[in-house]
């Protein structure tokens, strides 16, 4: 008789496990040296695997991206103190150019490491990520989608495949938008948005878009709220609400506390995993769903879109 999946993995949380791993991430040396080692796995994981991290980050780097980054940077935008936390193994997290540098190579390497088995190169495995998410769309999201706001979307990868999911669907123009607290994230997703598909490019809190009210059929955020204390998650949650159109839905895709890939991570890469996400205790604790309820959304679904992913879509009524 199959095991009853667990909510969480026994690395998160407030057990035994999880506070001996937190003890060693709080001890200064060891962080030191887990978030060296969890780097390095990263970079050899991926140019073991085809994806030419050090070259990749040399090419954006000399790519005059630098001279851009006022035409995204917003002045006004105050940084709350949980993002500017180390994570990622960056001191700065994600306001760093390092950071967004290296964010492609990362979001493929990512790609190949849901499908170890099968030997997918790295275009394709990216590939069958995205479409997973796009197919729990297709079937919960609405059918009719004009206007889309990408939440947390980084260097905009997960913008454009989901512009382009959208736009072959619709007879109409699709109209999307990314918004990113990191304006080096934005000053890179602008310089691949080569061919400008994606309508803007915002820098500002998710938290308080500052957007009109009722403007968006569709609001995601794709691989965000691992990166989130929940009181940040609520407060997104509060702001789609507002933004979405009535029948309009918000939906994510992040880490599936129940995948028995995640609650079977070796040891060594829990640990490296938590050393550079400060907030995954409170992750893999946070009801997603009944946040989402009591916001005012209605959940439609939550679905394992991948072995190590779920797909959450809630509608605003």
């Amino acid at each position: 008789m199959p095991m009853t999946p667990k909510n969480k993995p026994d690395w998160a949380g407030t057990g035994v496990l999880s506070q001996l791993v937190n003890l060693l991430i709080n001890t200064k040396p060891i962080y030191t040296l887990m978030k060296h080692q969890a780097r390095q796995v990263l970079i050899e994981t991926a140019e073991k695997n085809g994806i030419p991290w050090r070259e990749n980050y040399a090419k954006l780097a000399v790519s005059g991206i630098k001279e851009k980054l006022a035409e995204v940077e917003n002045p006004q935008v105050v940084y709350p103190d949980y993002y500017k936390k180390p994570f990622h193994a960056y001191p700065e997290g994600n306001l760093s150019w390092q950071a967004a540098f290296e964010v492609p190579s990362a979001t493929y390497s990512m790609g190949l490491r849901v499908w170890p088995k099968e030997k997918l190169t790295a275009d394709a495995a990216q590939e069958r990520l995205r479409s997973s998410f796009h197919q729990v769309l297709g079937v919960y999201a609405p059918l009719e989608v004009r206007d889309i706001l990408d939440i947390g979307c980084s260097v905009g990868i997960s913008t454009l495949t989901l512009h382009r999911y959208y736009q072959q669907k619709s007879a109409n123009p699709v109209h999307t938008v990314g918004l990113d607290l990191s304006p080096y994230m934005l000053a890179v997703a602008q310089h691949l948005d080569s061919d400008r598909e994606i309508s803007r490019w915002i820098h500002g809190q998710a938290e308080a878009t500052g957007l009109p009210n009722e403007s968006f059929d569709l609001i995601t955020l794709q691989f965000v709220t691992h990166e989130l204390p929940d009181f940040a998650t609520r407060a997104i949650f509060q702001e789609a609400f507002r933004l979405l159109r009535p029948n309009g839905c918000i939906a994510l895709v992040d880490n599936n506390p129940k995948s028995p890939v995640i609650q079977n991570l070796p040891p060594v890469l829990f640990t490296l995993m938590k050393s550079t996400e400060p907030w995954s205790d409170q992750y893999y604790m946070f009801d997603i769903e009944g946040t989402l309820q009591a916001v005012g959304f209605t959940v439609l679904a939550t679905v394992a879109s991948d072995p190590r992913h779920r797909t959450i879509v809630g509608r605003k009524p």
